[in-house]
């Protein structure tokens, strides 16, 4: 249907609109009611950069964390479960770990050389640290990464936690350091003992995990039962559904191989399309064992799948419809003729997915987080507390303000200089009262610390928010989410609700001096505050 306007059509007026969307059974959001979408907070789609999903034309997929997402306990607890298993053919005496999730959050990183887990601002200041499975306090981590700022370039001594993949890496690391520490580690290799240091024990886990990933018994147990590993969401095929129909082409892209992507897909999507479709329908191409993150920056050979067991044959361009193993970006665009911001990647790695895909191919990036969905409600529920460490914070600056005041007038008046407040007659009754302003300074500061300290424990008890480095600042993996990410979720079916051709627009950016002449005049004295209006006619006189 044609849906220019004409020069006549007349615009409708705000009143207008709300009632025709009443009319039609929408809600405040424009959704249809009977679509049974609620309008979460915890479900929103949040923008980092303006994204217009009408200009998107095609629409590449990861898989794991992606469209399927895995129950953490249940897969990374299995993940650790063999990891030990080939811990222990090693000589590690690991029998008596037990899987702990908590230990880790997304966006944590390990120090190779310290033994410990840090948590960074977007900065590069470390604000929290454990070591082993025990929290470091304010002065021990200050004392140890006072100096330091972290520079994940630095490969041989960080590692960043970017994926829910890495919860049992950090987890196990965490266990065997405290191990370590406690002389309960000794493992013998050919009859001798190994050395071990911080930086051989991750070697060790990043060996077991790595070969728990790649001896297929970890998938095996996955595919034989998925439910006990996957949540199904009903509402993802819709979506999908939703974009192919209106003209988006829709690519999945996976580093999974051929084998466990049909099944693992099958399981997830069959159950909710109807009865004459399968999964692979909705999309345009399927691309598996594709080797990201070299498949966004490299020209990577490309064999088209030709039978169900995975048998291959070696192609050079890619054609609608079929399914292939590796290749390259570059083939997606020429296959779809798009290019650059014409296509949306959607993944779960900001480096591996979402890095290189903007970096080299300049592809608008989605990010999905699950847990922003617990964040968001904890972050309502910590309110009250958020609120009270404001005031008390804001209390003690106003005692500050005036202390330091004085201690510039007591200079002055030391130095034989005016002063509006010190002279012969109050100096006592000042020295007094300055010490009682220190002392209530420091009566907010035994109990801000300890609130600043759990600031977040009812989310994580370790690590608190995983969007806050600190209480007033980003963390490190929220400052890589703005860098990287257009947009980002927690689930890719919450795309549903805001249709295939919603225009996203991030919030206005907030800097130190963009604050409200509301507040600016409720905290300055009216006898102070400027006529802003003769200001701005004296400088453009």
């Amino acid at each position: 249907p044609n849906l220019i306007p004409g020069d006549g059509d007349e615009m409708l007026s705000p009143e207008q609109v709300t009632a025709f969307g009443e009319d039609l059974g929408l809600d405040r959001w424009g959704t249809p009611t009977t679509w049974g979408l609620p309008a979460e907070p915890q479900r929103a789609i949040f923008c980092s950069r303006t994204l217009n999903l009408r200009s998107i034309s095609c629409v590449g997929y990861d898989m794991d964390y992606t469209l399927i997402h895995y129950k953490v306990v249940a897969w990374e607890g299995r993940a650790y479960h063999y990891a030990k298993k080939n811990l222990k053919k090693v000589g590690f005496p690991v029998d008596k770990l037990e899987f702990n999730p908590e230990l880790v959050c997304r966006g944590t990183i390990i120090d190779k050389k310290l033994g410990n887990l840090v948590k960074v601002d977007r900065f590069g200041y470390v604000k929290r640290a454990m070591h082993g499975t025990k929290r470091l306090t304010n002065r021990e981590t200050h004392d140890i990464y006072g100096r330091l700022l972290v520079d994940l370039r630095e490969g041989q001594r960080w590692l960043f936690l970017n994926t829910l993949f890495s919860v049992s890496e950090g987890c196990l690391y965490s266990q065997l350091v405290e191990m370590f520490d406690h002389g309960e580690l000794s493992v013998d290799t050919n009859g001798k003992p190994m050395e071990l240091t911080y930086q051989t024990l991750f070697n060790a886990v990043s060996k077991a995990l790595f070969k728990a990933h790649v001896q297929g018994r970890l998938k095996a147990d996955v595919m034989k039962s998925p439910e006990k590993y996957v949540e199904f969401d009903e509402d993802l095929p819709k979506t999908l559904l939703d974009q192919g129909e209106s003209g988006k082409k829709l690519a999945l892209i996976t580093n999974s191989d051929w084998e466990y992507t049909k099944v693992m897909m099958h399981h997830v999507f069959d159950k909710f399309l109807p009865s004459t479709m399968t999964w692979r329908d909705l999309f345009h191409v399927i691309i598996v064992s594709a080797r990201k993150p070299a498949f966004f920056s490299q020209t990577m050979p490309l064999y088209e799948i030709v039978t169900e067991d995975g048998m291959m044959r070696e192609k050079f361009r890619m054609k609608e419809g079929r399914i292939y193993s590796g290749g390259s970006a570059s083939m997606v665009e020429a296959l779809f003729n798009v290019s650059s911001d014409e296509v949306m990647y959607v993944g779960d790695h900001i480096f591996a997915d979402l890095n290189v895909a903007k970096g080299y191919m300049r592809w608008r990036t989605a990010l999905i987080v699950r847990e922003f969905e617990e964040e968001v409600v904890a972050i309502d529920r910590g309110k009250v507390h958020t609120e009270e460490v404001i005031a008390l914070i804001k209390a003690k600056e106003k005692c500050s303000n005036i202390l330091n005041h004085l201690r510039t007038e007591m200079h002055r008046y030391k130095q034989n200089r005016s002063s509006a407040i010190f002279n012969q007659e109050s100096e006592h009754e000042m020295y007094q009262l300055m010490s009682k302003l220190l002392a209530t300074m420091i009566g907010y500061d035994r109990k801000i610390a300890p609130m600043l300290y759990h600031d977040g424990s009812h989310f994580n008890k370790y690590w608190g928010y995983i969007s806050r480095g600190g209480f007033n600042d980003q963390s490190h993996f929220m400052r890589q989410i703005e860098k990287y990410c257009d947009v980002y979720t927690s689930r890719v079916s919450n795309f549903l609700r805001y249709t295939p051709y919603m225009y996203f627009r991030n919030s206005r950016l907030q800097l130190a001096h963009h604050r409200s002449l509301d507040r600016y005049r409720s905290e300055v004295p009216r006898d102070l505050l400027d006529d802003l209006g003769e200001y701005s006619t004296l400088r453009q006189g």
